[in-house]
């Protein structure tokens, strides 16, 4: 279920009985609801938001790194060649050193992340079509909400 701050934008997602419990306590309302259902007086939640606003400072700090991250952070896409991508490749490779940091991953489908093997992108001659970086939480929360 889908937690909105009390200016609309997204802080996250809460368990439905969680949100049930902010509801019951009042301190969130319902934005969305199933038509037809109800939870006591209120209408089945699909997306409630805070009645207040709370300062999320910790929504623009980096994200946590995972392999997951980074494919929602590449939207899926492979840097190399742009086709749907389902793994993570490492720019500096892992027998070189390289490690899993936000700057030296990038998405790649199986095709390129195979071709490119244990070399760089410049080693293997092949271009990156994007930059990695360091996305926040709240960059990722709204990347997987597309």
């Amino acid at each position: 279920m889908v937690l909105l701050n009390a200016s609309y934008e997204p802080l996250g997602t809460v368990t439905f009985q969680h949100a049930v419990r902010m509801l019951v306590r009042e301190v969130a309302i319902v934005e969305q609801a199933h038509d037809e259902r109800r939870v006591g007086p209120h209408p089945w939640p699909l997306v409630i938001r805070l009645v207040r606003y709370v300062a999320a400072r910790w929504m623009y700090r980096t994200a946590a790194y995972s392999r997951a991250s980074v494919l929602i952070r590449d939207g899926h896409t492979c840097a190399y060649c742009g086709a749907h991508a389902t793994t993570v490749d490492h720019l500096l490779p892992q027998s070189r050193g390289g490690r899993w940091t936000w700057l030296n991953t990038v998405a790649a489908c199986r095709g390129c992340n195979g071709r490119k093997a244990d070399r760089t992108p410049s080693e293997a001659g092949m271009r990156l079509r994007v930059t990695p970086y360091e996305p926040t939480r709240a960059q990722l929360l709204e990347m997987r909400g597309r």
